[in-house]
């Protein structure tokens, strides 16, 4: 009797060592799904900050869009951003900031990461290997499909999808998109933020150094503007200041590190021939360093990051 009572003792202590021990786990996993790092995928993006470069590379408190509250410039991005404008402006950013947001969403944007999660996005670039790729369906079924300038869809869906969530333009690359697109403007200059203005108001700045666009289809609610300041992040931290700016191709691609939890490329880099031609513009070749950009960093750092499995890159051959 005393043994049996021993070993029930014994059996009663192990039992709560084990719950207890369980109990320990279960909260810290507790802990790690509701981590910032975590998310509902099989891999979260946040997450993957054990590999150095990337996490070198990969600065999530930068802000990605502008709102007033985090309009204010740091000086070096408002040196940076004058450059690009050819120097100082006279203009009142301030002023302009203030219409802007009492005319477009003024809302921080895409905080919602979390271990219930799970955000696919297509980024959906303009490269002639998407051609005969028979893309469409699988670019189609992302929650997010990122598409840059006046790449078009229609005539083309088989290959690279008719869904389209977001386009990311500037007044000169404008088109008109539908009610379920939301307007991502890379903004280069202050003209810039003036001319998405203009398009909602007086319609009166139909030049810039080019003839633009004095109004364009899109819904006012689903208007966003990329920040300078972002724009400066992804030229210095991952492009590390080769070319005057980045491509809004790669900007695109490096806010979808930020917004998304599984991210997959499509339509980037040359076609299967060699060329660096446009799917919906056999007749235009360009070079991949000539401009302002370094296209061939940016193609190394997508393989890179292709290789390291942050994304998934479709090349279409």
């Amino acid at each position: 009797m005393t043994l049996c009572t021993s070993i029930t003792g014994y059996l009663q202590e192990l039992f709560v060592g084990i719950i207890i021990i369980c109990l320990v786990g279960l909260s810290h996993i507790q802990l790690n799904l509701d981590s910032e790092e975590m998310c509902a995928c099989i891999q979260c993006m946040a997450g993957s900050k054990e590999d150095p470069w990337f996490a070198e590379h990969y600065k999530n408190r930068v802000p990605k869009l502008l709102s007033r509250q985090n309009s204010e410039l740091h000086p070096n991005t408002s040196k940076w951003w004058q450059r690009l404008q050819g120097g100082p402006s006279k203009k009142n950013y301030s002023a302009v900031v203030e219409t802007l947001f009492s005319l477009f969403p003024d809302e921080e944007h895409y905080s919602d990461a979390g271990p219930h999660r799970c955000r696919t996005c297509a980024v959906v670039g303009n490269s002639g290997n998407l051609e005969g790729s028979h893309y469409g369906h699988l670019i189609d079924a992302h929650d997010f499909v990122i598409r840059m300038n006046k790449a078009p869809t229609a005539g083309f869906e088989k290959d690279v999808g008719s869904k389209t969530t977001h386009r990311a333009i500037y007044p000169e690359s404008a088109v008109d998109m539908d009610n379920s697109t939301h307007l991502v403007l890379v903004p280069f200059k202050i003209l810039d933020l003036e001319w998405l203005i203009s398009v909602f108001t007086t319609k009166h700045i139909t030049r810039t150094y080019t003839v633009v666009k004095s109004t364009i289809q899109v819904a006012k609610d689903k208007v966003m503007i990329l920040h300078p300041e972002f724009m400066r992040y992804v030229y210095e931290i991952w492009l590390q200041k080769q070319g005057k700016y980045p491509s809004t191709g790669f900007m695109m691609l490096v806010f979808s590190l930020h917004i998304c939890d599984q991210v997959n490329v499509f339509g980037f880099g040359a076609s299967k021939d060699g060329n660096w031609n446009h799917y919906f513009d056999k007749r235009y070749y360009h070079f991949l360093n000539t401009g302002v950009h370094r296209g061939s960093a940016e193609y190394n750092i997508t393989l890179k990051l292709h290789q390291k499995n942050k994304i998934q890159m479709y090349k279409g051959w």
